[in-house]
């Protein structure tokens, strides 16, 4: 029984427009960063209930502003916190928007995958004598089982 969670139509135009919005995203990212991955393993993380600690220690060291050691940058702070804000509506609009971009790709690859098993299936069962056995052992190296190496003996 073939599966069909998808059924697309993507024109050139409709490629065209993803490409400009890609290249306009692309030109305006602004000062969006790319970090390592031992920059991301090093930085300490802010989450949602760090989110409200940090929210209001700003507002308490802004109102008692004699507090601040002049190494701390509170008005970096601030602006920080303010673009975070600003971008976060757009970033979050983003993954939604991959999300469903990866859940397309997995299901448009599901429907490929599923028509190709069930074509296979049938040119193993109606094509013998119909010169299909050249396409059959193309298609059987897919599936083909090799034998599992056996774990070699401790000494």
């Amino acid at each position: 029984m073939s599966q069909n969670p998808i059924s697309l139509n993507v024109t050139p135009d409709d490629l065209a427009a993803i490409a400009a919005a890609i290249a306009t995203l692309q030109e305006k990212r602004g000062g969006l960063i790319e970090l390592s991955v031992d920059q991301r393993r090093r930085l300490t993380k802010m989450g949602d209930k760090s989110e409200a600690f940090c929210r209001q220690t700003l507002i308490v060291l802004a109102q008692n502003k004699q507090l601040i050691p002049p190494e701390l940058d509170l008005a970096e702070a601030e602006r920080d916190l303010h673009n975070l804000d600003l971008l976060r509506p757009h970033l979050t609009s983003l993954r939604q928007l991959v999300a469903r971009a990866d859940d397309t790709e997995m299901a448009l690859g599901s429907d490929i995958l599923s028509a190709a098993l069930e074509g296979y299936a049938l040119a193993r069962v109606f094509g013998k004598g119909a010169g299909l056995d050249a396409v059959k052992e193309a298609m059987a190296g897919r599936y083909s089982r090799k034998p599992k190496p056996t774990p070699v003996a401790a000494a």
